[in-house]
């Protein structure tokens, strides 16, 4: 089963968007967008940027947990993972946001 993207909004009207596994784990979340525009533009940077291993920044935590961001060629952050126990797991969900990312598929809820 491939992954998709989920596209949403909050009740104060912002957008935003998650990247799930093909067994529905999210993988990647988004900023807030004023927008769903703006929102789809982010999906679509993901989609053109997760295949390249440079766009992703590891990072550790004060906690001493492990999470990625996903970054634009301009360096701004596109999504951020979730919060992973080793540094293993962080590279499994690199890679995994690597095969889902490419996906068009995209749900509105």
């Amino acid at each position: 089963m491939a992954g998709s993207y989920e596209l949403g909004s909050n009740d104060k009207g912002q957008f935003s968007f998650v990247l799930k596994a093909g067994n529905g784990e999210v993988i990647l979340r988004s900023e807030q967008y004023a927008t769903k525009a703006s929102a789809e533009g982010g999906i679509q940077s993901v989609q053109a940027n997760c295949g390249d291993d440079a766009r992703y920044e590891r990072k550790d935590a004060s906690d001493g947990r492990c999470y990625f961001n996903l970054k634009a060629a301009n360096h701004q952050v596109i999504g951020t993972s979730q919060m992973y126990k080793a540094a293993a797991g962080r590279d499994a969900g690199i890679e995994s946001v690597k095969t889902n990312g490419k996906t068009t598929t995209v749900k509105v809820v």
